[in-house]
């Protein structure tokens, strides 16, 4: 493992900062109606999480996740703007507006996506996890699944396929604790969750303080390599999430003792400050340069609210019909015939 360099350290931060304020800029603007849907889950929190370990892959190596998936995007340098508008339903999303939230992917950062169903994406990661297995590359595919979703068959089979096959995937645990509203002591037997895993002979890297974006780096670096060299690996994330489920859920608001815990991560826990709390006492020339990534993430997000609220709403039949595995003329030909075989 290379020991993390001031640079990455400082670009670690712009990550963390840009992740955070894009999040909580989609908070606002979906409470006042500018982004909508059913669900909107956000990263806040989890920031270290996803930023030191994404700096352990190579460019070639492909990344997956279910839909606390924004933060993930702008990690592997997706545009912000597309990510916006796409937050908003607009024709320049990276979806073309038809995906919104819960489904954002870029072929050209190796990002699968973004998967509104729990525990839907993991057998995909297992099946492009063998696609480099099976033409011999040495490309590692990391994969984010939430800890309600180790309950979930497609966790179970999709581990053990991985296992069997020897697949380069690592798979990563985000454990912030609770399934929705349900604390995991209460829905799993099992509470370290890495160890289901470890029935299934993958092996286990155990559990990591994932508000500390540094301890993630070291532990996803030796896991990768792992991953690259003999097949599947699991590492447990003990992180945490600042918003409810989704930004729907208001169980933060209507509980006591889940806003006293929420303060509690928050002040002790907060992995923006324990990143810049390192780099400030490793270096005495930083100040400007930290600040400077707080006023560009402001400019950066504004930037994008402004580019996704001018773009055009996708329009039309063509529209509905594009990036579909036929065509529309053939789609309408085939509904005319069936209509006209009903008549």
């Amino acid at each position: 493992m290379a020991a993390p360099t001031k640079a990455m350290l400082l670009d670690w931060y712009r990550q963390m900062v840009l992740i955070r304020e894009f999040e909580e800029t989609c908070h606002r603007l979906y409470e006042e109606k500018r982004i909508t849907g059913v669900y909107l889950h956000l990263y806040s929190g989890h920031e270290a999480s996803g930023v030191g370990s994404m700096a352990a892959l190579r460019k070639s190596d492909h990344v997956i996740t279910a839909y606390r998936d924004h933060g993930i995007a702008l990690i592997l340098g997706m545009d912000p703007k597309a990510v916006m508008a796409e937050m908003m339903g607009k024709k320049t999303g990276s979806s073309g507006g038809k995906g919104g939230s819960m489904h954002l992917a870029s072929k050209d950062h190796n990002f699968w996506g973004g998967y509104a169903i729990v525990g839907g994406h993991l057998p995909l990661a297992a099946g492009i996890a063998l696609e480099a297995r099976y033409h011999g590359k040495d490309d590692v595919t990391m994969t984010y699944v939430g800890d309600g979703a180790t309950n979930n068959g497609y966790f179970h089979e999709s581990l053990n396929m991985s296992a069997i096959w020897d697949l380069p995937v690592v798979w990563i645990i985000e454990n912030n604790g609770y399934a929705m509203g349900t604390e995991v002591d209460r829905a799993s037997g099992q509470v370290e969750l890495h160890r289901k895993a470890e029935a299934y002979g993958i092996k286990s890297f155990g559990r990591v303080d994932a508000q500390n974006a540094l301890e993630v780096y070291a532990v996803a670096s030796k896991a990768v390599d792992y991953a690259r060299a003999n097949g599947p690996a699991v590492i447990e994330h003990v992180t945490y999430r600042y918003r409810g489920h989704g930004v729907s859920d208001k169980q933060y608001d209507a509980r006591e003792d889940m806003s006293a815990e929420l303060k509690e991560w928050m002040a002790t826990r907060e992995p923006i400050v324990i990143l810049r709390d390192c780099i400030e006492s490793q270096y005495n020339d930083v100040a400007d340069t930290l600040a400077g990534h707080e006023a560009d993430a402001k400019r950066i997000v504004a930037e994008a609210v402004t580019f996704a609220e001018a773009s055009e709403l996708p329009s039309g039949y063509e529209d509905l019909m594009r990036n579909t595995y036929v065509s529309s003329e053939r789609v309408h030909k085939t509904a005319h015939t069936i209509g006209a075989g009903i008549d």
